[in-house]
């Protein structure tokens, strides 16, 4: 049987201010719905990802408050080219953190969540 997470939490402040910036940087608003007064569901994916990310208002079960997710990481085919990309959308990311298990970007949403970018290491030159 297989396990697939397909849904990950991310306490926001802003709901109209992270929609924005997740679209800025690429990921794909797949739904923004209000279905009664006080609730607010809505799902974003990056681009080539099988899990999304989840925000929005009266959701109630999330107990990280806004700024405090920060086990996120996603893996990326070249940290430069995701450096640039997220510094070409107006997001302030550090630059390519280089360990021998892999190169890492970060950065940080409008409220402080951050977001760790990996590139793996290529372990076929090690043969």
């Amino acid at each position: 049987m297989d396990w697939k997470i397909e849904l990950i939490f991310v306490p926001v402040t802003d709901v109209d201010r992270a929609k924005e910036f997740y679209e800025r940087i690429g990921f794909h608003a797949d739904h923004d719905r209000t279905p009664m007064e006080g609730l607010r569901f809505v799902q974003m994916t990056p681009p080539g990802s099988a899990c999304s990310i989840a925000f929005g208002t009266g959701l109630g079960h999330t107990e990280i408050q806004p700024g405090q997710q920060n086990t996120i990481q996603v893996v990326v085919p070249d940290a430069d080219e995701a450096l640039a990309h997220l510094r070409d959308a107006g997001a302030e990311a550090e630059g390519v953190d280089e360990l021998a298990w892999g190169r890492f970007v970060t950065f940080d949403d409008p409220d402080g969540n951050t977001w760790t970018l990996q590139q793996l290491p290529d372990y076929s030159a090690r043969v």
